[in-house]
């Protein structure tokens, strides 16, 4: 067994884990993962709030002036999303409240 397999198998809790496969908190390949894992949990939210409010991904696109296909892109975690258009498709479109934390 290698010595990261044998590091993951004896790390602790998920942070470890992340360490140990990614590197630590800062470095490129963590710094990179963590943007992937955040874009991963905003489309998840925004498919789950679309299905939701039993609209599909052209009605949604309408609604907020964009097109289809952005929509797609955004849920499948494909492109980058100005605040203010994330703002605009839950607040607008799908009638859902946003709240930042910066932390």
């Amino acid at each position: 067994m290698s010595k990261k397999n044998e590091a993951m198998r004896q790390a602790k809790n998920y942070d470890e884990l992340l360490d140990i496969k990614y590197g630590k908190i800062g470095t490129q390949k963590r710094d990179e993962f963590e943007t992937k894992a955040q874009y991963f949990v905003i489309s998840e939210m925004l498919k789950e709030a679309r299905r939701d409010a039993n609209m599909t991904q052209e009605q949604l696109a309408d609604k907020v002036g964009t097109k289809k296909s952005y929509i797609s892109r955004l849920e499948n975690g494909n492109c980058d999303i100005q605040l203010s258009t994330l703002y605009r498709i839950f607040e607008d479109g799908l009638g859902r409240r946003i709240s930042l934390l910066i932390a």
